[in-house]
């Protein structure tokens, strides 16, 4: 099943180092969930925790990560730590085993978070259940974060160019001018998405 607690870790890489910047990273965490981005030069690292409490025999890892990566690397590690909400496509792995993953970030004021929750499952989950091109989708919340808010976890295995106009769509678009209006907070950076292809897992 879906892990409960997800440790998000991303980097942006130097100038064409990005897959050496990769094969080292994979080397302090074999067999780890590794992705680039489709668009710029960031790696994405998903990695299932048992509990909050997981995080303390992490920081070994940090360190190492922190000193074996710095020649390949053009800014410092962002992590978060986020706890499963519901699924509205389920996988029996802890994180997505596909090709490709998607992270959809949307920050909602507590206020209106629950009102949120309802709303949402008749209109993204709708549509997410709906789409055979969307294989996993699963919604998180930020535990520790300095991105605040709902992240949705997307795993798909057709094309991007197929994928992406599951949320290009006309009914789609409708949607996101909805949240827009009634439950998106935070600015710009209060709705984001990211593709990522998958490195090694």
């Amino acid at each position: 099943m879906a892990a409960t607690t997800l440790l998000v870790t991303e980097v942006t890489t130097a100038d064409g180092a990005l897959e050496a910047a990769a094969k080292q990273w994979a080397e302090i965490r074999p067999g780890g969930d590794l992705f680039r981005s489709l668009e710029g030069s960031t790696l994405l690292r998903l990695t299932a925790l048992t509990g909050v409490e997981a995080l303390a025999g992490e920081t070994e890892l940090f360190e190492r990560e922190f000193t074996e990566l710095a020649p390949y690397v053009a800014g410092d590690f962002r992590r978060q730590v986020l706890t499963f909400v519901e699924a509205p496509k389920s996988t029996e792995d802890a994180v997505p085993q596909t090709r490709y993953v998607q992270l959809r970030h949307i920050e909602v004021p507590p206020a209106v978070f629950a009102d949120y929750r309802t709303w949402r499952e008749g209109t993204i989950f709708d549509v997410v259940r709906r789409a055979e091109e969307v294989e996993v989708f699963l919604a998180y919340h930020s535990l520790l974060s300095t991105e605040p808010g709902v992240m949705f976890v997307s795993g798909f295995d057709t094309t991007p160019e197929r994928y992406g106009a599951v949320f290009s769509s006309a009914e789609y678009q409708e949607i996101v001018r909805q949240a827009g209006s009634a439950y998106i907070a935070g600015g710009e950076r209060g709705l984001f998405t990211t593709i990522y292809e998958r490195v090694t897992g």
